[in-house]
């Protein structure tokens, strides 16, 4: 059985999910499926340990382009050690690299999430278009910008991201030009940073806020399958 560490709470779950055991290795925010057996946890997404990784003796170590550090994914390579980055900026990329892990890089049968969650984003049909913007953080205020997974996922539900042409992917953005962009609503997602009913929407009194999962609007594994109903439930329940 091959020995895997997963440095990305998404594939971490889509590797529990399809072949449990294999996980040897995951970070502290790796919190999905709730129980991850005997994995040890390595650090964080971008200060893994990489000396205990190495001692863990992985045949594989799975990253992302955007949540793990060049310079990490460099010591353990140097360590020896097997890497295989991702790169996630919208759905279909998406599905292709859960693909090249599962199948690809883990010999797996495709598992059947992974085909649930084409055939629910396939049926989605947009009710009109909203123009939004998307915080993912405050103090300061930063928010999705272009060629984003999440912004790609609203465009699907019909919420056009006011920033998606902005020449960077995460601006920071002062709050009184957020609350001037002219925008139908703004979009609340409670990761990375935790957005509640009492923290974010008092900051824009006159627009609608949807409360979203930052795990169904983020994470590209099989909560994808169930993203388009609850995320289309957050929405309805803004406007």
């Amino acid at each position: 059985m091959r020995r895997i560490v997963s440095l990305v709470p998404s594939l971490t779950e889509a590797v529990a999910v399809s072949a449990p055991g294999l996980l040897v290795g995951v970070t502290d925010w790796c919190t999905h499926p709730g129980d991850l057996g005997e994995a040890v946890r390595v650090g964080g997404t971008k200060n893994p340990d990489v000396r205990r990784i190495a001692e863990l003796r992985p045949d594989l170590v799975i990253a992302n382009e955007e949540e793990n550090r060049a310079p990490d994914l460099a010591a353990l390579r140097a360590a020896g050690v097997e890497v295989l980055v991702t790169e996630v900026r919208d759905l279909p990329q998406a599905l292709r690299e859960l693909d090249r892990v599962l199948v690809g890089a883990l010999g797996l049968t495709r598992p059947g999430w992974l085909a649930d969650a084409e055939r629910a984003w396939g049926r989605v049909e947009p009710a009109g278009t909203r123009t939004a913007f998307v915080p993912i953080w405050r103090r300061p205020w930063m928010v999705l910008g272009r060629d984003t997974f999440a912004g790609d996922l609203l465009a699907r539900l019909g919420v056009r991201n006011v920033y998606a042409a902005h020449a960077e992917r995460y601006p920071r953005v002062p709050v009184e030009e957020l609350a001037a962009a002219g925008c139908d609503l703004v979009v609340l997602p409670d990761e990375p940073y935790r957005f509640t009913a009492e923290d974010g929407p008092e900051a824009f009194p006159e627009l609608p806020a949807a409360l979203l999962s930052g795990r169904h609007l983020t994470w590209y594994g099989p909560s994808l399958a169930e993203a388009p109903a609850v995320l289309s439930q957050g929405l309805r329940a803004a406007l």
